[in-house]
């Protein structure tokens, strides 16, 4: 075989090995990631059809019943519209038990938040390293991604900014959270961050990212089942729509005690209860537009 030949033959069988390659990761697909420190998770994925190296990358968080194909299936129309690689995690309940594995990000060892995991294993550590994978996978030429995460996902994705402050994201929705973190260090973990490794710089850093925190206007039942009850919850408000107010007002509060720009907005959706596909929909016009708020939204 000539020097040309055995150059077009390995061309050839390059583009075929690709092709099967990217066939496997069209439209619809699982993969497991495991090139971390902490348990393996599922990944719920959908490639669109106009799919290219600059197609931004929209991680969703899921709720808490860990249906991550669910989620996965109720973005997929809007990440085809929209051109996105969509990215959803399952952390299940076997590896990742309880609010403490998932919600709380896997941080502490128990209850009494009083020992830590090491960080490597955190729920919350798992992402930056799943961010590499991706660009590697998909040939993904983007340095930052996009974070969604509804109800229990939500609160992941509000606590993850307090304690991956050098998270590569570029954009945060925050939506119906049933309960929060204050950024506050004299309120104990897990309503506030004291005795907490966040430090006063990921704080700050935290406040002058951009973040919306995404409310829907019917999500105002007090006597939802899954609501949390216990009394520190209660103070932040008797629905999730009050404690996602609460939760706002707080870190306006702290960006004002520390002097710093606030880069949240806090944001409404009239007629929308606890409903992640509809929170969908009006996140992805703020998640897609690099320049303006959303005019879907009622801003405060």
């Amino acid at each position: 075989m000539t020097t040309v030949k055995y150059a077009i033959f390995l061309a050839l069988l390059s583009f075929c090995v690709q092709k099967a390659h990217t066939g496997s990761l069209s439209g619809k697909h699982q993969f497991i990631f495991n090139q971390w420190q902490g348990k393996s998770v599922k990944v719920w994925a959908y490639t669109p059809s106009n799919y290219a190296p600059n197609s931004k990358i929209l991680f969703v968080m899921h709720g808490v019943k860990r249906d991550a194909d669910r989620y996965r299936d109720e973005w997929v129309a809007l990440a085809e519209q929209h051109n996105l690689l969509l990215i959803v995690p399952q952390f299940s309940q076997e590896d990742f038990p309880r609010a403490l594995g998932y919600n709380l990000g896997n941080v502490f060892i128990d209850d009494k938040y009083q020992q830590s995991n090491p960080p490597e294993v955190w729920a919350y550590s798992a992402i930056e390293p799943l961010f590499d994978y991706v660009k590697s996978t998909y040939a993904n030429a983007n340095n930052t991604y996009k974070l969604y995460g509804h109800s229990a996902g939500s609160q992941f994705v509000h606590r993850f900014i307090f304690f991956i402050p050098q998270a590569r994201v570029s954009k945060i929705v925050s939506a119906n959270a049933g309960w929060y973190t204050a950024p506050d260090f004299n309120i104990a973990f897990p309503y506030g961050l004291k005795n907490t490794m966040v430090t006063q710089d990921h704080l700050i850093a935290s406040l002058q990212k951009p973040v919306v925190i995404l409310l829907g206007a019917a999500d105002n039942d007090p006597n939802d089942k899954y609501l949390r009850k216990a009394t520190p919850a209660m103070r932040q408000g008797t629905h999730r729509l009050a404690r996602g107010e609460y939760f706002f007002n707080q870190a306006k509060q702290a960006s004002l005690q520390y002097a710093v720009n606030f880069g949240w907005q806090l944001a409404t959706v009239p007629n929308v209860g606890h409903k992640n596909g509809l929170m969908a929909h009006a996140a992805v016009a703020y998640l897609v537009d690099e320049e303006a708020t959303p005019k879907v939204l009622v801003l405060k």
